[in-house]
């Protein structure tokens, strides 16, 4: 377990879980493939993809608005959530004002099943995700479950931290007006969006390294426990999402990248801590 009591800083946090009723009708199973397929670039499947998220949203049930008394007040999960987004904060603040910029801080919400958001509505089956249009990133945790049963990854809360560190980069791109950048070329050239989405997940993965890369002073990981973040990043490449799901791979409708690409960006963030060598665009 990383030294997380280290970071002094806290991110936002909006602990929805037990909030709203899950998903139904898709199922364990169904929900990771859906995972696989949409989050991780099995695009040749985008219609069906959509299906089942079209009935998703229409499964899904008003929940509680009170927590039940498992998520009440503030639980270790939370602290650790916070913690994790606080230290990205902290860098992203410090590389903003170098750049001349100012850094608006993204919210974390913490869900399970469905939750509302600016996009339209969050549910598990798109796994971890950020919505430019609320700047805001949304989790359900037992996402990292899933990801170590069905597709072999490490685990742990580096691994896990990781995950979170790579979607605050996706909130540096939007700020930074990347994003819309990436849209822009993609619609100008439809023939190169995909080549321009692994583009920007491999950045978003060198900046979850610089993030790393900030805390190595702070002697917050162990020994080997950087290893658990390098593994997610290769748990979660196109060829072996494709695989898993598939047995079969198809290069040409990757979407976030193979695994040896992002884990060669992650350890250049990590080993570099450089926003200029992080210019997966260059």
């Amino acid at each position: 377990m990383a030294k997380w009591d280290k970071i002094g800083s806290r991110g936002r946090v909006d602990d929805r879980r037990g909030m709203a009723s899950g998903v139904t009708g898709i199922g364990v199973t169904g929900i990771v493939i859906v995972l696989a397929v949409a989050y991780f670039g099995g695009g040749e499947q985008a219609s069906q993809v959509a299906d089942i998220l079209q009935q998703s949203q229409a499964q899904q049930s008003s929940g509680s608005l009170e927590q039940p008394a498992e998520f009440a007040g503030e639980d270790s999960y939370e602290v650790f959530a916070s913690q994790v987004l606080g230290s990205n904060n902290d860098l992203w603040d410090k590389e903003f004002t170098l750049l001349g910029r100012q850094y608006s801080e993204p919210l974390l919400v913490l869900f399970r099943g469905a939750t509302g958001s600016g996009c339209g509505g969050a549910t598990s089956a798109v796994g971890p995700h950020y919505c430019p249009l609320d700047n805001t990133m949304y989790l359900d945790e037992t996402f990292f479950d899933e990801l170590t049963k069905r597709f072999g990854a490490r685990g742990g809360d580096v691994a896990e931290a990781y995950v979170i560190a790579h979607e605050v980069g996706h909130h540096v791109q939007n700020e930074l007006g990347i994003n819309a950048q990436v849209r822009s070329l993609q619609q100008r050239n439809p023939g190169e969006s995909n080549a321009l989405s692994i583009k920007q997940e491999l950045q978003a993965d060198c900046f979850a390294g610089m993030w790393a890369h900030s805390l190595r002073d702070q002697r917050i990981f162990e020994e080997g426990e950087i290893e658990e973040a390098i593994d997610a990043a290769e748990a979660v490449g196109d060829d072996r999402i494709q695989e898993k799901v598939n047995g079969r791979v198809n290069p040409e409708s990757w979407t976030h990248g193979s695994s040896a690409d992002r884990k060669e960006w992650f350890n250049r963030g990590y080993n570099l801590g450089s926003f200029e060598q992080c210019n997966t665009f260059g």
